[in-house]
């Protein structure tokens, strides 16, 4: 279970001038504690005897406040210093949490669900500050008391106590027996919440898809099923600390009844006074919170111990795409080559890619065209290292895209993907999004190109109108539009289209292209489309299928040539509806 904590090492170091001081203030809160009853039994000691002024007994009743309130005070104190470091260690552990899922490779969150992932920087989170502020406390509190009580009662009444704390060890096996168990119990709890979490999620994120399948009550159902099963993990877990704090009182009830059967006996025969007898039964009931807290300690720790393994796991994981140790800092603008690429996705047998070779000369335009499923994105992918290439096979400016360092490489793209996902923030600020300082003449010049400058017109706040989460509010052109004013935004070196007009309707397409490559010229471009129209400008195109390429070459040198390309344009073609073909060339029969 403690190797687990191992993590929390270096804040608990970090934050030692709380924890020493609060512990301290912890240690003189319980000395306090112990003290009172000692005021107590010189009280009735005195009243016992019939021979006692009443300034005697307000002495000691101004000791006793006066020991209450340095308790009271020290209690404070504890609380503020050891609750603030924790707070402090949980906020500081869910930044690197957060920062290391950022350094986290695509794949990773392919395999973990989002739902989990919040479900850890959330509830795990609270459980691993539960460990480091009140656990600590009970079992520092719990040691503490139970010792100097100990210690006084067998200096005292040797044989008394011997008797009295004879149920005491049991409720420490009880407390190691069930520790294990209940850490288990927890795991399976956290485990229900990320299901939950995952559930609601992904609702959340497909709201319209359920809406318009009208899917609310399936959805409902499993929600359903998977609140039951964590209330049931829960109940579990609950009924198993329930039965220990009743077990735990009743085992302490039996010292106090071997106290009033000896220690009765011996008040009577005079071997102890009524004092002795009640600050006897005042340390019996004290030692009830460190035998309680000694459960309450170890079902935090084994908590912990549970969330922090989980959130370890994602700690501990590597990235599969990192900055390699001599990394190259060079410029990325010039010549893009890839040479001989082949991949196949892990997990799989059949290669997405076969063998890609081409060149793109500083500058220019190069088009992808290809099925569905031909390799395209996996490509393009691989120029940012999104997916990682093998090595000596992508090529910027002459250096292997593998030897730069990531951020700069990364930076040298401006990505357009087929899915537009915008942020739940203003349309400016979704443009300026890669926009170290946001730019007012950036954002009206790209957003102009993109032509989104006249929908934003028609916002209920033009430009600073709340766009959403994920673009909710945006129609799915729209969407595509933003995304091309927050690519051209960062001026690129290499700007890559992904499908990035589909949504868009023709005549806006042209106008777009025709203003990109204006506000484009003399940087590359790289334009992934389904549409020939989109292609025609390129300077170079190619046609990939089954992860090959078949085809390459100008339009014109395309639409010469028989293939897959002057097919598509002529399925495209609205021309060929009314008989007229490819300029140049001649219709296929």
């Amino acid at each position: 279970m403690f190797k687990e904590f191992r993590t929390l090492g270096p804040y608990i170091k970090r934050y030692a001038g709380f924890y020493i001081p609060g512990i301290i203030a912890l240690l003189l809160t319980s000395g306090g504690q112990i003290l009172i009853p000692q005021f107590i039994r010189r009280a009735i000691d005195l009243i016992a005897t019939g021979d006692f002024r009443a300034a005697q007994i307000l002495s000691l009743a101004g000791m006793l406040v006066g020991t209450a309130a340095g308790i009271s005070l020290f209690r404070f104190g504890w609380r503020m210093l050891i609750q603030n470091a924790s707070r402090r260690i949980e906020a500081e552990l869910r930044e690197q949490y957060f920062q290391k899922l950022l350094t986290l490779s695509s794949s990773f969150f392919g395999k973990n669900k989002t739902g989990d992932l919040m479900a850890r920087a959330t509830n795990d989170m609270h459980a691993v500050r539960m460990a480091t502020s009140l656990a600590l406390v009970a079992a520092f509190d719990g040691i503490f008391m139970t010792l100097s009580i100990l210690i006084l009662l067998f200096s005292r009444y040797p044989r008394l106590t011997l008797y009295t704390i004879i149920p005491l060890p049991v409720i420490t096996i009880l407390i190691l027996g069930l520790g294990s168990i209940i850490g288990e119990k927890f795991r399976k709890v956290q485990e229900g919440f990320s299901n939950l979490s995952d559930h609601a999620q992904e609702v959340f994120s497909g709201i319209r898809v359920v809406k318009s399948f009208v899917k609310e009550k399936y959805f409902l159902r499993k929600f359903a099923a998977a609140n039951d099963d964590y209330q049931l993990k829960n109940m579990e877990l609950v009924r198993l600390w329930g039965l220990f704090f009743p077990l735990v009182a009743f085992l302490s009830g039996i010292t106090t009844i071997l106290l009033l059967r000896l220690g009765g006996g011996m008040v009577m025969t005079g071997d102890i006074s009524a004092g002795d007898f009640v600050a006897v039964l005042a340390y019996l009931e004290m030692l009830i919170w460190p035998m309680l807290g000694a459960g309450f300690t170890v079902n935090l720790l084994q908590r912990g111990a549970a969330s922090l393994k989980r959130i370890n796991a994602v700690l501990n994981e590597k990235p599969d795409i990192a900055t390699p140790p001599d990394a190259v800092n060079g410029s990325t603008r010039g010549d893009l080559r890839i040479t001989r690429l082949s991949y196949t996705y892990p997990g799989t047998e059949t290669p997405v890619l076969h063998d890609v070779s081409l060149e793109v000369p500083e500058g220019a335009i190069l088009g992808i065209l290809g099925r569905t499923g031909s390799g395209k994105t996996t490509l393009i992918s691989m120029l940012p290292r999104i997916l990682d290439p093998p090595e000596g096979t992508v090529f910027l400016n002459g250096t292997d895209v593998r030897r730069f360092d990531l951020p700069v490489l990364r930076k040298s793209f401006g990505f357009v993907p087929q899915d537009s996902f915008l942020f739940s923030m203003s349309l400016r600020d979704n443009i300026s999004f890669g926009l170290d300082d946001k730019k007012e003449d950036i954002v009206q010049r790209v957003a102009e190109v993109s032509t989104i400058n006249r929908d934003a017109k028609d916002f209920y706040d033009g430009f600073n109108t709340l766009v959403g989460e994920r673009g909710i509010t945006l129609s799915g052109g729209q969407k595509q539009r933003v995304a091309i004013s927050r690519a051209l935004a960062v001026e690129a070196d290499i700007l890559v289209f992904d499908d990035a007009l589909s949504a868009v309707d023709t005549e806006t397409e042209e106008k777009i292209l025709r203003e990109l490559l204006e506000y484009r010229k003399g940087k590359t471009s790289i334009i992934v489309s389904h549409r020939v129209s989109t292609l025609s400008t390129a300077d170079k195109i190619i046609v990939l299928d089954n992860g090959r390429i078949i085809q390459e070459g100008t339009h014109e040198e395309l639409m010469c040539a028989e293939g897959f390309y002057r097919e598509i344009y002529y399925l495209q073609s609205f021309e060929v509806k009314n008989g007229i073909g490819a300029p140049g060339c001649d219709e296929p029969e």
